[in-house]
């Protein structure tokens, strides 16, 4: 079995943002298996900057992408599978990568002796439901020309 090439393009993607001085934001479909403020989710989506001066300890695993963020002043813990990030992209420009979530018979293991709090969430959209079917190069709504 191979490793997927999402952690790797998001890595890729992430360090584009950062060469170019940009700020590199995650979309991240939010399930049970997703450990964030709870109070930012919409329509189980949350929208993250992953820049560096907005995170401290960013890990971006082949499974997991963890850090710890402010939320309102407060120092926040997150955990995200891979498979769950739906999108990666610049916030000055708009430019990116998107990515269909990555439905897993099994969630990866969390590499964290603290279990994720239990969370409801509601049935994922249809369109969010496909197959993989790889990645996609896509500009975000609000891109600079």
């Amino acid at each position: 079995m191979t490793t997927s090439t999402r952690p790797y393009l998001i890595r890729a993607i992430h360090q584009w943002c950062t060469d170019q001085g940009q700020t590199p934001y995650m979309v991240v479909w939010v399930d049970e298996n997703v450990q964030v403020p709870m109070e930012f989710v919409k329509n189980n989506e949350i929208v993250l900057n992953v820049g560096y001066g907005a995170t401290q300890g960013l890990n971006i695993e082949n499974d997991w992408i963890s850090f710890s963020a402010r939320f309102g002043g407060i120092s926040r813990e997150i955990w995200v599978p891979v498979g769950n990030v739906l999108s990666i992209f610049s916030r000055d420009s708009g430019e990116g990568m998107g990515f269909e979530l990555e439905k897993l018979a099994d969630a990866p293991v969390r590499p964290s002796a603290v279990p994720a709090a239990p969370i409801e969430v509601a049935a994922p959209e249809t369109t969010r439901d496909a197959e993989p079917q790889g990645a996609k190069v896509i500009t975000f709504p609000g891109r600079r020309t």
